[in-house]
């Protein structure tokens, strides 16, 4: 008789969760980099199913000579790909991994979760399934869907995340009902509204209670890096010159106008909702950190970094990158914020990776922590951390929220997925390996500083890369940035140039 899915989790072991478990690693790993988001959301990522190369970080599990992965994409993966992740891993040699890796994919591009490309291919799927050893098998997933559920209980084996029935705890809604439980300090803000009126009317009442709130977000609850997030400006409309009627219209008018990245805006309100919150500025310095957490099977929590993140794109809302580590004059008191929380979601039954990003404002010579958001998955800031740990055999200093060498030496780095440049385009994978090697700009080991990439994909087709620039200090990391961004950009010109 078929297990279900909660069933399925039970079979789960502790130790799974962990990325190194040393002789007590024997087991599969089935992977599947799946970015099963909404449509509407996903159409605005460049590139999107080559997003699936990101989690190749995830092979670290292959240090672990007991340790079996099965590796799932959309299209065929390159060997040069693959083999300059597993290269990066050390101690152990390339080929003895290789033999242990398995990779599939389902030979389609098209912009759906590749999740639901799998569950359309028996066939495919038995062949996987044939691989996984019952009893000392899982699925280790970017998001954790219906669709990614289903996924477990038709192969019949356990799923590393958290169950979509607890997916509210993930939303903009949900994390404002986490951060008031947990005592961490949030900005102003609405419940869901499901229309424009009671939108406008949400933000009329969070205006009447901050008269002096010049502008405040509308956040479709769940919208993802930043792309369901719109800013509405309130100042313009003079709110105190007129009566409550007036304010909704005038409010309501603005909405009509509101420039939310997301195409169809106005049906994802009606399917998932929105809320509207003060827009948090003010101070000298405004920054945007987070704190990201893993909840391993049996319910331990673990923060596994913190960051500043990179916000741009029309509204400041987009996630660009970050870099490592948060600022230590707030570190402490994220990782404290961010326990807390892993916490309570441990206790609803969460489990596997969540982030909390904040706010940080420094007012009058002290910094202001204030949570958004908390994120129940994988996200952009879990490949950096990956390619950290894959490639170094350190750890996090729970007392200081610094990542040590086995020296004792501080690891830091800038991490973008989005270095994007018109000469970059036409660059196969092949060509920057070898534009990286000639320019050492690549991870050196030896000395604790260099770059590591990922989205090769994305190079040809759209001028795309993503990097991890690793240094001893943030100065340094930024300066490794710099160097392999321009010099890539500039022998790709020259490589331009000569055809």
């Amino acid at each position: 008789m078929a297990l279900s899915f909660q069933e399925l989790q039970a079979q789960l072991q502790p130790g799974w969760g962990c990325e190194h478990s040393g002789a007590a690693g024997d087991f599969d790993v089935l992977v599947v980099p799946s970015l099963s988001m909404d449509r509407a959301l996903m159409a605005l990522v460049t590139g999107a199913h080559h997003y699936e190369e990101r989690q190749l970080f995830s092979l670290i599990r292959l240090r672990d000579p007991g340790v079996r992965a099965i590796y799932v994409t959309s299209k065929l993966l390159p060997e040069l790909v693959v083999d300059a992740v597993l290269e990066l891993l050390p101690g152990v040699p390339t080929s003895h991994a290789r033999r242990r890796l398995h990779l599939f994919d389902t030979d389609d591009a098209s912009n759906r979760p590749l999740t639901e490309k799998l569950l359309e291919r028996p066939a495919l799927l038995k062949r996987i399934g044939d691989l996984l050893r019952p009893g000392r098998s899982f699925i280790s997933c970017f998001v954790v869907t219906e669709l990614e559920k289903r996924l477990s209980e038709v192969l019949q084996v356990p799923l590393l995340g958290t169950d979509p029935a607890l997916g509210f705890w993930g939303s903009k809604a949900g994390s404002r009902a986490l951060f008031e439980r947990c005592g961490v300090p949030h900005p102003p803000g609405s419940g869901l509204a499901h229309n424009l009126e009671d939108l406008a009317e949400a933000t009329a009442n969070l205006w009447e209670a901050h008269p002096q709130l010049g502008r405040c977000v509308v956040k479709l609850n769940e919208g993802i890096s930043g792309e369901g997030n719109a800013c509405l400006e309130l100042a313009p409309l003079q709110l105190s010159d007129y009566s409550s009627r007036e304010r909704l219209q005038r409010i309501g008018a603005a909405l009509e106008l509101l420039p939310m990245p997301a195409a169809g805006w106005r049906e994802l309100l009606a399917q998932q909702g929105a809320l509207v919150e003060a827009w948090l500025d003010g101070g000298e310095r405004l920054q945007s950190p987070s704190v990201q957490g893993t909840i391993h099977p049996g319910g331990r929590v673990e923060l596994v970094s913190t960051h500043e993140q990179i916000l741009g794109g029309a509204g400041g809302q987009t996630y660009l990158g970050c870099r490592f580590p948060a600022d230590d004059a707030y570190r402490l008191e994220l990782m404290r914020y961010g326990q807390a929380v892993g916490e309570a979601l441990a206790r609803e039954g969460a489990l596997e990776r969540y982030a909390v990003d904040f706010i940080a404002r420094h007012i009058e010579g002290r910094w202001d922590l204030q949570a958004i958001e908390v994120n129940l998955r994988q996200g952009g800031t879990t490949h950096p951390t990956m390619a950290l740990r894959a490639i170094t055999t350190g750890q996090l200093d729970p007392d200081t929220g610094l990542f040590r060498a086995p020296t004792g030496q501080a690891l830091h780095y800038t991490a973008t997925d989005n270095l994007t440049h018109p000469q970059l385009r036409g660059l196969l994978p092949a060509d920057l390996i070898d534009i990286v090697a000639e320019a050492d700009l690549h991870y050196d080991p030896a000395r604790l500083r260099g770059s590591v990439f990922h989205l090769l994909g994305c190079l040809s087709e759209f001028g795309k890369l993503g990097m991890t620039c690793i240094g001893g200090s943030a100065a340094e990391a930024e300066a490794v940035y710099r160097g392999t961004a321009d010099g890539l950009i500039s022998r790709a010109g020259e490589l331009q140039a000569q055809a």
